[in-house]
């Protein structure tokens, strides 16, 4: 656990954890901890059991808001992408009047992209940190978004040069994910909406119209999200339609092969009955022009083919 006093976007490391229940005369406190941390942070800022058990508990938690007398439960997800998997993580913050608290298990890479942006933008209040965090986290699902567009686009050049059966693998897993991510957005584009909709008391009037953006923003990317709903469909039907091309190609050339040899193996069928009275049967050169009929009658077969593209 690190509890920061924040000035002006200018950090101060707070050895005595108890020094952040009073307010600063300037700034704000950002206690950055771990869901063990609890024990310690519950009874300095009365932090809600319910959302404490929320903390605790090892299910995946749904985005959401939670007003509270003295304090603000959100509910966030971070996303990342690593071209094989998406992966949610929840980050769970507690807002107060003075005070930002920031739990995660895992890393979260918005966390430590934030800190040259409050610098740069001299952040002094928590919600203005708020605003921030979500601002990044909201983008990063933009920039996943364009990287599973350019994925699926990959997919799609894939199939039509080259279909093969682990392209199927792909699209299902792929679209799995799509549609869990729409779950998961819809209740987060939820959460900012309330940021920006709703009267709420830590929350400034003029952030308000910020967050709205971040709402925008977030509404463009589930629509880009329904898409790729659509584009896995229209996917799915192109390498169906690649197998069934494919399929038909090989049987065209069966087929093809098939009626050339049909003729050859009359010829030999006819000069293998046991007559003896067969044309060129007891002939010196008769097996030399035998097989010369045959190597033509193939030859004028398949250049008729070709000719007609059968083959």
């Amino acid at each position: 656990m690190k509890a920061r006093l924040v000035q002006d976007g200018i950090f101060t490391l707070v050895e005595d954890i108890t020094q952040t229940i009073d307010p600063p005369q300037h700034g704000f406190y950002w206690i950055d901890a771990e869901p063990e941390d609890l024990d310690v942070l519950q009874p300095l800022f009365h932090l809600h059991e319910l959302a404490i058990e929320d903390v605790l508990t090892e299910e995946e938690q749904r985005p959401k808001i939670e007003l509270y007398d003295s304090h603000y439960f959100i509910v966030v997800n971070s996303i990342r992408f690593d071209d094989e998997e998406i992966f949610l993580r929840a980050l769970n913050i507690f807002l107060g009047k003075h005070y930002i608290i920031t739990i995660t298990r895992q890393k979260i890479n918005e966390i430590r992209a934030l800190k040259p942006i409050l610098w740069e933008e001299e952040v002094t209040a928590p919600d203005q940190f708020l605003y921030h965090l979500i601002d990044l986290i909201v983008d990063n699902y933009t920039n996943v978004g364009d990287r599973i567009e350019a994925k699926i686009e990959k997919l799609e050049e894939d199939i039509l040069m080259h279909t093969k059966k682990s392209h199927l693998n792909e699209i299902i897993g792929l679209r799995s994910e799509i549609l869990w991510l729409k779950k998961v957005l819809v209740p987060q584009k939820e959460v900012i909406a309330t940021l920006h909709k709703k009267e709420l008391r830590l929350v400034s009037e003029p952030l308000k119209k910020y967050f709205g953006d971040i709402y925008e923003n977030a509404v463009k990317i589930s629509e880009t999200f329904e898409t790729f709903r659509d584009l896995m469909a229209n996917l799915r039907e192109a390498y169906q339609s690649s197998l069934a091309n494919r399929a038909n190609e090989i049987m065209r050339v069966f087929t093809a092969l098939t009626t050339i040899f049909m003729p050859l193996t009359f010829i030999t069928g006819v000069y293998g009955m046991n007559f003896d009275y067969i044309p060129g049967l007891h002939w010196e050169y008769g097996g030399v022009a035998a097989v010369i009929v045959l190597a033509l009658v193939g030859i004028f077969m398949f250049v008729l083919f070709r000719k007609k593209d059968w083959l």
